[in-house]
């Protein structure tokens, strides 16, 4: 039986998001392990999502564990005008994996924050105002992050007052440029992109921001080239480019950072989720050499309560590390070529029916996910100890 007292005061006094509150009915987690978590009926369940796509390195991570424990035991909290080792240790490690442009990390709480933060500093350093993003992105459920998001979940939130602008990215699926080849999508997405700019008024737009790889808005890869014509705009029109990378860094790529496939450099750079797998919040910006100096004899007016929190920042320090010890963002590269890049190729390369089912099943998953259809499929993947995200995405079926 589900633990009784757990699921009563959750449904009692917890208010929970990105939901109609009446209709919930939580699963009970009661503990986990590496890829695995245990419900409250004592089942074991694959963690198939990472839970939100952050546990990178497995839950219970004893390594992460025991730092978090020797933190507590020696300074839980410090305020962030101070130095700490933790904090120092954990920006050092987070430029360690960066573009060698960048030089110093601005702690958040989590990733809605650091594209706050990213594009208050965009802002600053061009003294513009308005902000680029794409139609299918996610940035974060604060008020800029979700009016820079492209889904739907932007539009109840959406007053037209933050200075957020839109464009359609390259997606050769469902191409908006009637493409019929990734380099066409690369070209024509390109040359839209240019059109908006110079439209909006190139002198009115302080940043660009990208998911490097979309991620909740739906796995989309970029064409090659596609970043680096974005990178030639901004230089040509002193845009700011801003890589987020709060879902695709950290390893879940087979890279630390997505970015790395694509040879690119961007100018600030979001991060959260997997730089300590979400064991206590922590997210930043990553501050390259020219935005630092506008704020070198200039006060930046923002910061944080919890700014690089030790206790995050010891988590992200052992999460780091044993990432490089164990070689985990190599498995991840090694998973990919050699397991789910094949396994998927095999599944594209079969006939169309079976391409248009499985993406109307995903999509009928995501249009309606209290569905019949999405609430069978859930409780099979449940039923064959699988625990899956259920996702609230409203895109246009075929």
């Amino acid at each position: 039986m589900t633990t009784p007292s757990t699921y009563e005061l959750d449904r009692a006094y917890v208010f929970h998001s990105w939901s109609a509150q009446s209709s919930l009915n939580p699963l009970v987690i009661e503990s986990a392990d590496g890829c695995y978590v245990v419900d409250g009926d004592g089942n074991r369940l694959l963690d198939l999502s990472s839970q939100l796509v952050n546990t990178n390195i497995g839950h219970q991570h004893p390594k992460v564990v025991a730092a978090i424990k020797e933190q507590a035991d020696l300074l839980c909290t410090v305020a962030p005008q101070h130095a700490n080792a933790a904090r120092g240790q954990a920006a050092k490690l987070v430029i360690d994996h960066a573009p060698s442009n960048m030089r110093k990390v601005f702690f958040t709480n989590g990733g809605a924050e650091a594209v706050e933060y990213a594009v208050r500093m965009a802002r600053l350093h061009t003294g513009r105002n308005k902000v680029l993003s794409t139609y299918r992105s996610y940035h974060g459920g604060t008020n800029t992050a979700v009016n820079l998001t492209g889904d739907t979940r932007r539009w109840p939130n959406d007053l037209g007052t933050t200075g957020a602008v839109h464009f359609f990215g390259p997606f050769l699926y469902r191409s908006a440029f009637h493409a019929s080849t990734g380099a066409e999508e690369c070209e024509r997405a390109l040359e839209h992109l240019r059109q908006v700019v110079e439209f909006e008024g190139p002198g009115t737009i302080a940043a660009i921001i990208l998911e490097t790889i979309p991620g909740t808005a739906g796995i989309m890869p970029p064409p090659p080239g596609y970043l680096a014509g974005v990178r030639a705009l901004c230089d040509r029109y002193g845009i700011i480019y801003i890589a987020d990378e709060v879902m695709a860094g950290f390893g879940r790529t087979g890279k630390w950072f997505a970015l790395d496939h694509y040879d690119v450099t961007p100018d600030l750079i979001t991060f959260a989720k997997g730089v300590n797998s979400g064991y206590i919040p922590l997210g930043g910006v990553i501050i390259s050499e020219e935005i630092l100096n506008t704020f070198a004899d200039r006060v930046f007016p923002g910061g944080l309560t919890y700014s690089g929190h030790p206790l995050a920042c010891a988590a992200a320090v052992a999460t780091m590390t044993a990432m490089q010890d164990e070689g985990i963002v190599e498995n991840a590269a090694m998973i990919g070529e050699t397991v789910l890049g094949p396994g998927l190729r095999e599944l594209a390369e079969r006939d169309g029916i079976t391409r248009r089912y499985v993406r109307r099943l995903v999509d009928l998953a995501q249009v309606q996910p209290r569905s019949p259809l999405a609430q069978r499929a859930h409780a099979h993947h449940a039923r064959s100890g699988l625990l899956q995200v259920q996702g609230d995405r409203r895109l246009p079926a075929e």
